[in-house]
Protein backbone atom coordinates (compact mmCIF):
# COMPACT_ATOMS: atom_id res chain seq x y z
CA UNK A 1 0.00 0.00 0.00
CA UNK A 2 1.31 3.29 -1.11
CA UNK A 3 1.68 6.36 1.50
CA UNK A 4 -0.81 9.23 0.43
CA UNK A 5 -0.17 12.42 -0.89
CA UNK A 6 -1.43 15.51 -1.46
CA UNK A 7 -0.22 17.90 -4.68
CA UNK A 8 0.15 21.46 -4.19
CA UNK A 9 -0.60 23.73 -7.48
CA UNK A 10 -1.58 26.89 -8.38
CA UNK A 11 -2.97 28.51 -11.81
CA UNK A 12 0.75 30.21 -12.44
CA UNK A 13 3.91 30.98 -11.22
CA UNK A 14 4.43 33.25 -7.82
CA UNK A 15 0.96 32.26 -6.23
CA UNK A 16 2.93 31.16 -3.10
CA UNK A 17 3.57 27.12 -3.40
CA UNK A 18 6.23 27.43 -1.96
CA UNK A 19 5.87 29.12 1.24
CA UNK A 20 2.62 27.12 1.69
CA UNK A 21 3.97 23.40 1.19
CA UNK A 22 7.01 24.35 3.07
CA UNK A 23 4.95 25.53 6.15
CA UNK A 24 2.64 22.71 5.26
CA UNK A 25 5.64 19.89 5.62
CA UNK A 26 6.53 21.74 9.07
CA UNK A 27 3.10 22.09 10.51
CA UNK A 28 2.57 18.14 9.15
CA UNK A 29 5.69 17.17 10.87
CA UNK A 30 5.13 19.25 14.22
CA UNK A 31 1.68 17.60 14.49
CA UNK A 32 3.16 14.50 14.27
CA UNK A 33 3.58 12.94 10.86
CA UNK A 34 6.81 11.30 8.94
CA UNK A 35 6.25 13.63 6.00
CA UNK A 36 7.77 13.00 2.49
CA UNK A 37 8.53 16.24 0.88
CA UNK A 38 8.91 16.20 -2.95
CA UNK A 39 9.11 19.09 -5.79
CA UNK A 40 7.88 18.52 -9.28
CA UNK A 41 10.07 19.29 -12.04
CA UNK A 42 14.18 20.20 -11.64
CA UNK A 43 13.80 22.95 -8.80
CA UNK A 44 17.16 22.41 -7.03
CA UNK A 45 16.11 25.25 -4.64
CA UNK A 46 12.88 24.60 -3.28
CA UNK A 47 13.86 21.28 -2.23
CA UNK A 48 16.22 22.88 0.52
CA UNK A 49 13.26 24.39 1.77
CA UNK A 50 11.32 21.41 1.94
CA UNK A 51 14.18 19.02 3.66
CA UNK A 52 14.68 22.09 6.46
CA UNK A 53 10.84 21.33 7.13
CA UNK A 54 10.70 17.80 6.67
CA UNK A 55 13.63 16.72 8.60
CA UNK A 56 15.05 14.85 5.43
CA UNK A 57 16.29 15.49 1.89
CA UNK A 58 13.72 16.71 -0.31
CA UNK A 59 13.31 15.04 -3.96
CA UNK A 60 12.29 15.48 -7.57
CA UNK A 61 9.45 14.32 -9.51
CA UNK A 62 10.20 14.88 -12.95
CA UNK A 63 8.69 13.18 -15.55
CA UNK A 64 11.27 14.86 -18.33
CA UNK A 65 14.58 14.01 -17.08
CA UNK A 66 14.06 10.76 -15.85
CA UNK A 67 10.82 9.25 -17.88
CA UNK A 68 7.23 8.70 -16.26
CA UNK A 69 7.75 4.93 -15.97
CA UNK A 70 10.09 5.88 -12.84
CA UNK A 71 8.14 8.64 -11.24
CA UNK A 72 6.11 5.84 -9.05
CA UNK A 73 9.19 4.13 -8.29
CA UNK A 74 10.71 7.20 -7.06
CA UNK A 75 7.93 8.42 -4.92
CA UNK A 76 7.98 4.95 -3.48
CA UNK A 77 11.46 5.27 -2.59
CA UNK A 78 11.28 8.47 -0.83
CA UNK A 79 8.25 7.83 1.11
CA UNK A 80 9.97 4.99 2.67
CA UNK A 81 9.50 5.38 6.52
CA UNK A 82 7.03 8.08 6.06
CA UNK A 83 2.86 8.14 6.60
CA UNK A 84 2.54 11.55 4.30
CA UNK A 85 3.82 12.79 1.87
CA UNK A 86 3.54 16.70 0.25
CA UNK A 87 4.57 17.44 -3.79
CA UNK A 88 5.21 20.76 -4.27
CA UNK A 89 3.89 22.09 -8.17
CA UNK A 90 5.39 23.64 -10.85
CA UNK A 91 4.02 26.88 -12.63
CA UNK A 92 0.88 26.34 -13.29
CA UNK A 93 -1.21 23.41 -12.99
CA UNK A 94 -1.28 22.52 -16.71
CA UNK A 95 2.08 23.97 -17.33
CA UNK A 96 4.54 21.86 -18.37
CA UNK A 97 7.66 21.49 -21.00
CA UNK A 98 6.67 23.29 -24.20
CA UNK A 99 6.25 20.84 -27.41
CA UNK A 100 4.04 21.27 -30.18
CA UNK A 101 4.30 17.65 -31.02
CA UNK A 102 2.93 16.77 -27.64
CA UNK A 103 -0.46 15.28 -28.04
CA UNK A 104 -1.54 14.17 -24.68
CA UNK A 105 -4.20 15.48 -22.34
CA UNK A 106 -1.53 17.35 -20.47
CA UNK A 107 1.47 19.12 -20.73
CA UNK A 108 4.54 16.51 -19.92
CA UNK A 109 6.27 17.48 -16.93
CA UNK A 110 3.31 19.26 -15.72
CA UNK A 111 2.32 19.25 -12.14
CA UNK A 112 -1.20 17.92 -13.57
CA UNK A 113 0.88 14.82 -15.50
CA UNK A 114 2.63 13.90 -12.06
CA UNK A 115 -0.71 14.34 -9.62
CA UNK A 116 -2.38 11.92 -12.66
CA UNK A 117 0.87 9.36 -12.12
CA UNK A 118 0.64 9.07 -8.28
CA UNK A 119 -3.45 9.02 -8.10
CA UNK A 120 -3.30 11.81 -5.79
CA UNK A 121 -5.56 14.90 -5.16
CA UNK A 122 -4.47 18.51 -5.86
CA UNK A 123 -5.41 21.31 -3.74
CA UNK A 124 -5.21 24.71 -5.58
CA UNK A 125 -2.81 27.88 -4.07
CA UNK A 126 -5.31 31.06 -5.14
CA UNK A 127 -3.23 34.14 -4.86
CA UNK A 128 -5.93 35.58 -3.40
CA UNK A 129 -4.55 39.48 -4.58
CA UNK A 130 -7.39 41.18 -7.28
CA UNK A 131 -10.11 38.24 -6.74
CA UNK A 132 -13.29 38.61 -5.81
CA UNK A 133 -16.62 36.82 -7.12
CA UNK A 134 -14.57 35.96 -10.20
CA UNK A 135 -12.52 33.35 -8.65
CA UNK A 136 -15.56 30.91 -9.01
CA UNK A 137 -15.07 31.27 -12.38
CA UNK A 138 -11.36 30.42 -12.85
CA UNK A 139 -11.97 27.50 -10.09
CA UNK A 140 -14.55 25.85 -12.31
CA UNK A 141 -12.09 26.09 -14.98
CA UNK A 142 -9.27 24.48 -13.64
CA UNK A 143 -11.74 21.85 -12.19
CA UNK A 144 -13.31 20.58 -15.06
CA UNK A 145 -10.40 21.39 -17.48
CA UNK A 146 -9.17 17.26 -17.49
CA UNK A 147 -11.41 14.27 -15.90
CA UNK A 148 -8.07 12.51 -14.25
CA UNK A 149 -7.28 15.59 -12.31
CA UNK A 150 -9.36 15.68 -9.10
CA UNK A 151 -9.17 19.27 -7.30
CA UNK A 152 -9.53 18.15 -3.74
CA UNK A 153 -9.81 21.79 -2.43
CA UNK A 154 -8.53 25.43 -2.34
CA UNK A 155 -6.21 27.16 0.01
CA UNK A 156 -6.71 31.21 0.17
CA UNK A 157 -3.33 33.45 0.06
CA UNK A 158 -2.77 36.57 0.92
CA UNK A 159 -5.86 37.24 1.54
CA UNK A 160 -6.10 41.00 2.44
CA UNK A 161 -9.24 41.42 4.96
CA UNK A 162 -11.89 39.24 6.59
CA UNK A 163 -14.61 40.81 4.41
CA UNK A 164 -12.19 39.76 1.92
CA UNK A 165 -12.04 36.20 3.14
CA UNK A 166 -16.15 35.88 2.90
CA UNK A 167 -16.24 36.70 -0.35
CA UNK A 168 -13.38 34.68 -1.37
CA UNK A 169 -14.99 31.68 0.55
CA UNK A 170 -18.68 32.06 -1.21
CA UNK A 171 -16.95 31.96 -4.49
CA UNK A 172 -15.46 28.77 -3.64
CA UNK A 173 -18.66 27.51 -1.90
CA UNK A 174 -20.33 28.02 -5.78
CA UNK A 175 -18.02 25.47 -7.25
CA UNK A 176 -18.34 22.91 -4.62
CA UNK A 177 -14.29 23.28 -3.91
CA UNK A 178 -13.64 23.50 0.06
CA UNK A 179 -11.63 26.11 1.09
CA UNK A 180 -8.87 23.96 3.55
CA UNK A 181 -6.82 27.00 4.67
CA UNK A 182 -6.67 31.15 4.52
CA UNK A 183 -3.59 32.93 4.53
CA UNK A 184 -3.23 36.44 5.75
CA UNK A 185 -0.90 38.66 4.02
CA UNK A 186 2.39 37.99 5.41
CA UNK A 187 5.07 39.99 3.82
CA UNK A 188 7.84 39.09 6.42
CA UNK A 189 7.80 35.48 5.39
CA UNK A 190 9.54 36.79 1.99
CA UNK A 191 12.78 34.63 1.61
CA UNK A 192 15.04 36.93 -0.33
CA UNK A 193 15.69 35.95 -4.53
CA UNK A 194 18.14 36.30 -7.01
CA UNK A 195 18.57 36.18 -10.68
CA UNK A 196 17.69 31.74 -10.85
CA UNK A 197 15.01 32.30 -7.78
CA UNK A 198 14.73 31.86 -4.21
CA UNK A 199 18.61 32.02 -2.34
CA UNK A 200 19.40 28.35 -1.37
CA UNK A 201 18.83 27.42 1.87
CA UNK A 202 22.34 26.30 2.45
CA UNK A 203 23.32 30.11 1.52
CA UNK A 204 20.81 31.69 3.80
CA UNK A 205 21.55 29.87 6.32
CA UNK A 206 20.30 30.79 10.29
CA UNK A 207 17.29 33.21 8.30
CA UNK A 208 16.49 30.01 6.17
CA UNK A 209 15.85 27.94 9.22
CA UNK A 210 13.76 31.24 10.54
CA UNK A 211 11.97 31.55 7.60
CA UNK A 212 10.95 28.03 7.64
CA UNK A 213 9.56 28.23 11.37
CA UNK A 214 7.53 31.46 10.11
CA UNK A 215 6.04 29.47 7.12
CA UNK A 216 5.31 26.80 9.49
CA UNK A 217 3.53 29.23 12.25
CA UNK A 218 1.87 30.50 9.68
CA UNK A 219 0.43 27.44 7.95
CA UNK A 220 -0.64 25.51 11.67
CA UNK A 221 -3.03 28.59 12.47
CA UNK A 222 -4.53 29.36 9.47
CA UNK A 223 -4.50 25.73 7.54
CA UNK A 224 -6.86 22.88 8.60
CA UNK A 225 -4.06 20.33 8.77
CA UNK A 226 -6.41 17.58 9.57
CA UNK A 227 -8.23 17.63 6.50
CA UNK A 228 -5.17 17.77 4.51
CA UNK A 229 -4.18 14.63 6.26
CA UNK A 230 -7.83 13.07 5.34
CA UNK A 231 -7.82 14.07 1.65
CA UNK A 232 -4.15 12.71 1.30
CA UNK A 233 -4.42 9.43 -0.56
CA UNK A 234 -2.51 7.59 -3.55
CA UNK A 235 -3.45 5.06 -5.78
CA UNK A 236 -0.17 3.29 -6.99
CA UNK A 237 1.07 0.38 -6.29
CA UNK A 238 4.47 -1.45 -6.80
CA UNK A 239 8.08 -1.61 -6.10
CA UNK A 240 10.48 1.18 -5.27
CA UNK A 241 13.12 2.08 -6.81
CA UNK A 242 16.49 0.78 -6.60
CA UNK A 243 19.61 2.14 -7.09
CA UNK A 244 21.66 -1.56 -6.65
CA UNK A 245 19.47 -2.52 -9.38
CA UNK A 246 19.92 0.63 -11.08
CA UNK A 247 23.67 0.40 -11.68
CA UNK A 248 23.45 -3.33 -12.00
CA UNK A 249 24.74 -4.06 -15.91
CA UNK A 250 22.30 -4.84 -18.42
CA UNK A 251 22.37 -6.79 -21.70
CA UNK A 252 19.06 -6.33 -22.25
CA UNK A 253 19.80 -4.12 -25.34
CA UNK A 254 21.35 -7.00 -27.30
CA UNK A 255 25.03 -5.54 -27.74
CA UNK A 256 26.65 -7.35 -24.96
CA UNK A 257 27.63 -6.29 -21.69
CA UNK A 258 29.43 -2.60 -21.75
CA UNK A 259 32.99 -2.90 -21.04
CA UNK A 260 32.95 0.59 -19.38
CA UNK A 261 30.90 -0.91 -16.27
CA UNK A 262 31.59 -2.83 -13.94
CA UNK A 263 30.29 -6.31 -13.36
CA UNK A 264 31.24 -6.30 -9.86
CA UNK A 265 32.43 -4.07 -7.03
CA UNK A 266 35.70 -2.16 -7.81
CA UNK A 267 39.25 -3.56 -7.42
CA UNK A 268 40.43 -0.87 -5.10
CA UNK A 269 39.86 -1.32 -1.27
CA UNK A 270 36.62 -0.05 -0.48
CA UNK A 271 35.91 1.20 -3.41
CA UNK A 272 36.63 4.84 -4.98
CA UNK A 273 36.49 7.84 -2.75
CA UNK A 274 34.59 10.14 -5.46
CA UNK A 275 34.76 13.88 -3.95
CA UNK A 276 31.44 16.11 -4.36
CA UNK A 277 31.54 19.61 -4.10
CA UNK A 278 29.25 20.90 -1.56
CA UNK A 279 28.82 24.32 0.57
CA UNK A 280 27.10 27.49 -0.71
CA UNK A 281 28.48 27.78 -4.31
CA UNK A 282 27.45 24.16 -5.12
CA UNK A 283 24.29 23.39 -3.89
CA UNK A 284 22.21 22.48 -6.99
CA UNK A 285 21.81 18.06 -6.93
CA UNK A 286 19.93 15.49 -6.44
CA UNK A 287 19.63 12.98 -3.43
CA UNK A 288 19.78 9.84 -5.92
CA UNK A 289 23.06 11.01 -6.83
CA UNK A 290 25.47 10.29 -3.90
CA UNK A 291 23.04 7.11 -3.77
CA UNK A 292 23.91 5.93 -7.10
CA UNK A 293 27.10 6.31 -6.48
CA UNK A 294 27.33 4.45 -3.03
CA UNK A 295 25.32 1.57 -4.90
CA UNK A 296 28.04 1.66 -7.41
CA UNK A 297 31.00 1.01 -4.83
CA UNK A 298 32.06 4.76 -4.97
CA UNK A 299 32.63 6.04 -1.38
CA UNK A 300 31.66 9.76 -1.57
CA UNK A 301 33.32 12.47 0.54
CA UNK A 302 31.40 16.05 0.68
CA UNK A 303 33.72 19.23 0.82
CA UNK A 304 33.28 22.56 0.68
CA UNK A 305 35.85 24.49 -2.50
CA UNK A 306 35.54 27.65 -0.88
CA UNK A 307 37.83 26.76 2.14
CA UNK A 308 38.47 22.66 1.92
CA UNK A 309 41.19 20.96 -0.05
CA UNK A 310 40.21 17.83 -2.09
CA UNK A 311 39.09 14.39 0.25
CA UNK A 312 42.54 12.26 1.05
CA UNK A 313 42.67 9.61 -2.11
CA UNK A 314 39.91 11.26 -4.01
CA UNK A 315 39.99 9.44 -7.30
CA UNK A 316 36.95 11.11 -9.11
CA UNK A 317 35.15 14.67 -9.13
CA UNK A 318 31.77 15.64 -9.17
CA UNK A 319 31.62 19.65 -9.45
CA UNK A 320 27.29 19.97 -9.29
CA UNK A 321 25.65 23.21 -10.25
CA UNK A 322 25.32 26.21 -7.93
CA UNK A 323 26.17 29.89 -7.62
CA UNK A 324 29.38 30.08 -7.95
CA UNK A 325 28.99 33.49 -9.18
CA UNK A 326 28.04 34.77 -5.98
CA UNK A 327 31.55 33.49 -4.47
CA UNK A 328 34.08 33.92 -7.06
CA UNK A 329 36.07 35.86 -5.32
CA UNK A 330 35.94 33.42 -2.24
CA UNK A 331 36.48 30.21 -4.82
CA UNK A 332 39.52 31.79 -6.67
CA UNK A 333 41.17 32.74 -2.81
CA UNK A 334 41.05 28.77 -2.43
CA UNK A 335 44.26 28.50 -5.10
CA UNK A 336 45.40 25.34 -3.01
CA UNK A 337 42.64 23.71 -4.10
CA UNK A 338 42.22 25.11 -7.89
CA UNK A 339 45.92 24.16 -8.71
CA UNK A 340 45.27 20.12 -7.06
CA UNK A 341 42.20 20.10 -9.59
CA UNK A 342 44.11 21.67 -12.22
CA UNK A 343 47.30 19.15 -11.75
CA UNK A 344 44.72 15.67 -11.61
CA UNK A 345 42.91 17.19 -14.29
CA UNK A 346 46.21 16.52 -16.30
CA UNK A 347 47.22 13.68 -14.35
CA UNK A 348 43.44 12.07 -15.52
CA UNK A 349 41.19 12.19 -13.11
CA UNK A 350 37.72 11.77 -13.63
CA UNK A 351 35.68 14.65 -13.47
CA UNK A 352 32.02 15.12 -13.55
CA UNK A 353 31.02 19.08 -13.75
CA UNK A 354 27.81 20.49 -14.87
CA UNK A 355 27.00 24.57 -14.91
CA UNK A 356 28.49 25.29 -11.75
CA UNK A 357 31.08 22.84 -12.30
CA UNK A 358 32.02 23.89 -15.71
CA UNK A 359 32.63 27.58 -14.57
CA UNK A 360 34.79 26.74 -11.82
CA UNK A 361 36.65 24.21 -14.39
CA UNK A 362 37.36 27.47 -16.98
CA UNK A 363 40.47 30.12 -17.01
CA UNK A 364 38.58 32.94 -15.79
CA UNK A 365 34.97 33.12 -13.96
CA UNK A 366 34.13 37.42 -13.87
CA UNK A 367 37.86 38.27 -14.22
CA UNK A 368 38.68 35.87 -10.98
CA UNK A 369 41.29 33.13 -11.85
CA UNK A 370 39.19 29.65 -11.70
CA UNK A 371 41.12 26.01 -12.39
CA UNK A 372 41.83 26.91 -15.65
CA UNK A 373 41.23 23.13 -17.00
CA UNK A 374 39.07 24.55 -19.81
CA UNK A 375 40.59 26.72 -22.67
CA UNK A 376 37.98 29.52 -21.78
CA UNK A 377 36.62 32.22 -20.09
CA UNK A 378 32.80 33.15 -18.40
CA UNK A 379 30.96 35.98 -17.05
CA UNK A 380 27.91 36.50 -15.60
CA UNK A 381 25.28 37.21 -19.06
CA UNK A 382 22.00 39.77 -19.65
CA UNK A 383 19.92 37.23 -20.03
CA UNK A 384 18.47 33.53 -18.49
CA UNK A 385 18.93 30.52 -20.33
CA UNK A 386 16.25 28.26 -19.26
CA UNK A 387 14.86 24.94 -20.72
CA UNK A 388 14.90 21.00 -21.03
CA UNK A 389 17.29 19.93 -23.94
CA UNK A 390 17.02 16.70 -26.10
CA UNK A 391 21.27 15.91 -26.41
CA UNK A 392 23.37 13.58 -27.79
CA UNK A 393 27.30 12.49 -26.74
CA UNK A 394 29.07 13.70 -29.00
CA UNK A 395 32.20 11.64 -28.59
CA UNK A 396 33.03 9.05 -25.49
CA UNK A 397 34.02 10.19 -22.28
CA UNK A 398 33.50 8.64 -18.89
CA UNK A 399 30.18 9.16 -18.56
CA UNK A 400 28.75 8.63 -22.08
CA UNK A 401 28.90 6.84 -25.37
CA UNK A 402 29.32 8.51 -28.53
CA UNK A 403 25.44 8.53 -30.16
CA UNK A 404 23.58 8.17 -26.54
CA UNK A 405 20.94 10.24 -26.20
CA UNK A 406 19.77 11.90 -22.88
CA UNK A 407 17.39 14.70 -21.86
CA UNK A 408 18.75 17.71 -19.74
CA UNK A 409 17.91 21.15 -18.52
CA UNK A 410 20.04 24.32 -18.76
CA UNK A 411 19.10 26.99 -15.99
CA UNK A 412 21.63 29.78 -15.96
CA UNK A 413 22.77 33.43 -16.41
CA UNK A 414 26.23 33.10 -17.57
CA UNK A 415 27.95 32.30 -20.60
CA UNK A 416 31.16 31.41 -22.11
CA UNK A 417 33.05 34.35 -23.78
CA UNK A 418 35.30 32.34 -25.37
CA UNK A 419 34.90 29.21 -27.31
CA UNK A 420 37.76 27.92 -26.67
CA UNK A 421 39.75 24.76 -28.10
CA UNK A 422 38.55 21.83 -26.41
CA UNK A 423 35.62 19.06 -27.73
CA UNK A 424 32.24 19.82 -27.61
CA UNK A 425 30.56 17.43 -24.78
CA UNK A 426 26.99 17.51 -26.08
CA UNK A 427 24.98 18.69 -29.22
CA UNK A 428 21.64 19.09 -30.12
CA UNK A 429 18.55 21.47 -31.86
CA UNK A 430 17.64 25.04 -30.83
CA UNK A 431 14.72 26.29 -31.11
CA UNK A 432 14.77 27.56 -34.67
CA UNK A 433 16.35 24.74 -35.75
CA UNK A 434 19.97 25.29 -35.31
CA UNK A 435 22.74 23.05 -34.68
CA UNK A 436 24.34 23.59 -30.99
CA UNK A 437 27.58 22.29 -29.90
CA UNK A 438 27.94 22.75 -26.15
CA UNK A 439 30.13 21.94 -22.96
CA UNK A 440 33.56 20.52 -23.07
CA UNK A 441 35.94 17.41 -22.97
CA UNK A 442 39.26 17.11 -22.05
CA UNK A 443 40.65 13.82 -21.40
CA UNK A 444 38.90 12.26 -18.69
CA UNK A 445 36.95 15.89 -18.13
CA UNK A 446 33.15 16.02 -18.82
CA UNK A 447 32.16 19.68 -17.89
CA UNK A 448 28.84 21.18 -19.37
CA UNK A 449 26.06 23.64 -18.56
CA UNK A 450 23.70 20.62 -18.98
CA UNK A 451 22.02 19.30 -15.66
CA UNK A 452 21.24 15.49 -16.31
CA UNK A 453 19.22 13.82 -14.13
CA UNK A 454 21.41 10.63 -12.41
CA UNK A 455 18.14 8.51 -12.75
CA UNK A 456 17.48 8.85 -15.92
CA UNK A 457 21.11 7.53 -16.80
CA UNK A 458 22.31 5.41 -14.37
CA UNK A 459 24.68 3.98 -16.67
CA UNK A 460 26.49 6.64 -16.47
CA UNK A 461 27.45 6.97 -13.03
CA UNK A 462 28.10 3.60 -12.71
CA UNK A 463 30.90 3.97 -16.13
CA UNK A 464 32.26 7.18 -14.20
CA UNK A 465 32.84 5.21 -10.66
CA UNK A 466 34.47 2.51 -12.51
CA UNK A 467 36.45 4.97 -14.52
CA UNK A 468 37.42 6.37 -10.82
CA UNK A 469 38.47 2.70 -10.01
CA UNK A 470 40.67 2.41 -12.78
CA UNK A 471 42.35 5.68 -11.16
CA UNK A 472 42.42 4.82 -7.70
CA UNK A 473 44.06 1.54 -9.06
CA UNK A 474 46.35 3.36 -11.51
CA UNK A 475 47.71 5.73 -8.94
CA UNK A 476 48.55 2.37 -6.51
CA UNK A 477 50.05 0.42 -8.74
CA UNK A 478 52.35 3.29 -10.04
Amino acid sequence: MSVPAVVIAAPASGSGKTTLATGLIGALRRAGHVVAPFKVGPDYIDPGYHGLAAGRPGRNLDPVLVGAERVVPLYQHGTRGCDLAVVEGVMGLFDGRIDENHAGPVAEGSTAQVASLLGAPVILVVDARGHSQSLAALLHGFATFDSGIRLGGVILNRVGSERHDQVLRAACARVGLPVLGSLPRMAELEVPSRHLGLIPAVEHGTAATAAVAAMTDLVAAHVDLAAIAALARSTVAGPAWDPSEAVAPSTSDGRGADPHVPVSQPASSDGPVIAMAGGPAFTFGYAEHRELLSAAGARVATFDPLHDELPSGTAGLVLPGGFPEEHAADLAANSRLLKSVRELAGLGLPMHAECAGLLYLTRSLDGHPMAGVLDVDAEFGPRLTLGYRDAVALVDSVLWRAGERVRGHEFHRTRLISTGTDAAAWGWHGSRGERVREGALVGNVHASYLHTHPVGNPTATARFVAAADDFASARVAG
